[in-house]
């Protein structure tokens, strides 16, 4: 769906706990361990950091953050102006797998591509440099999203590839192979932030801006059916499974990202069917 106005509508969401003047840890929940997301609740108009991060906190006191691929086991969170509470984060192992036959070309890029990756990797910083506060994501956050394609996993997040024996770097979503152009909907509500056909890394990539700073990416795309600015709904069609950049063969690479942090999509969605 098309819209040339984000007006989607933001729902709170969150563990519910007694309000009272006093500033007090919220109770968290969540997947507390790399690449998880939390949300939880606050007295609303009370501050949040994370990370060195002012998280977004709606008007209800709703808010989110996300733990990163390499997070520690523990991690603190404040409220208001001093009072720190400590989150106790799972340690995580992840999978290391090769990859052979990628063009050399991808691996090592020539000198004449630099500027050019250069050039996309500053488009995708600034669509994910929005700062969207607008409602209708979180509330789905809570009772889950929607696969934006299903079939065999191929690759999953936090995994080490090393492409013709050289370690690339760590993966930071979830691969789901499928023929080419096997059709990618909207996981959620968001508002498309960048629509590319051909990056070189990535291909066909767009982003989905949820809001509140949590994003996702969808790569290697044969076919986009979107515009920056279009504003979608969960189940809208967004394009088609590719094999476009850095790819051996058909799928879709679907990250998520909640400001510099990269989290694991596939801890959002219920098993694949």
């Amino acid at each position: 769906m098309r819209a040339t106005s984000l007006i989607f509508i933001l729902t709170a969401f969150g563990s519910a706990f007694v309000q009272s003047e006093e500033v007090i840890c919220p109770e968290l929940e969540g997947q507390f361990k790399p690449g998880g997301l939390l949300w939880g609740e606050v007295i609303p108009g009370t501050a949040v950091r994370f990370e060195n991060i002012d998280v977004p906190v709606l008007p209800d006191g709703s808010f989110v953050v996300g733990l990163g691929r390499n997070a520690p086991n523990e991690m603190d969170l404040t409220v208001g102006e001093d009072v720190v509470c400590s989150l106790n984060i799972a340690t995580r192992e992840y999978r290391i797998s090769r990859v052979e036959g990628v063009p050399q070309r991808t691996v090592t890029p020539p000198a004449e591509q630099l500027e050019r990756i250069r050039r996309e990797r500053e488009k995708v910083q600034s669509a994910k440099s929005r700062r969207i506060e607008n409602e209708g994501f979180l509330k789905a956050v809570k009772t889950g999203l929607s696969w934006p394609a299903t079939g065999r996993i191929s690759g999953v997040y936090g995994s080490q590839r090393f492409y013709n024996g050289n370690p690339g770097n760590p993966h930071y979503g979830v691969d789901i192979a499928r023929p080419t152009g096997t059709p990618v909907y909207s996981p959620g509500p968001g508002l498309v932030t960048l629509a590319e056909p051909d990056f070189f890394y990535s291909g066909g990539t767009v982003i989905l801006d949820h809001g509140y700073g949590l994003s996702s990416s969808f790569l290697h795309m044969s076919r986009i059916d979107v515009e920056v600015g279009d504003v979608l709904e969960v189940g809208d069609l967004i394009g088609a499974i590719g094999a476009t950049g850095r790819a051996t063969g058909p799928h879709l690479d679907w990250r998520m990202s909640w400001f510099n942090q990269r989290i694991d999509p596939q801890l959002l969605v219920p098993p694949m069917p």
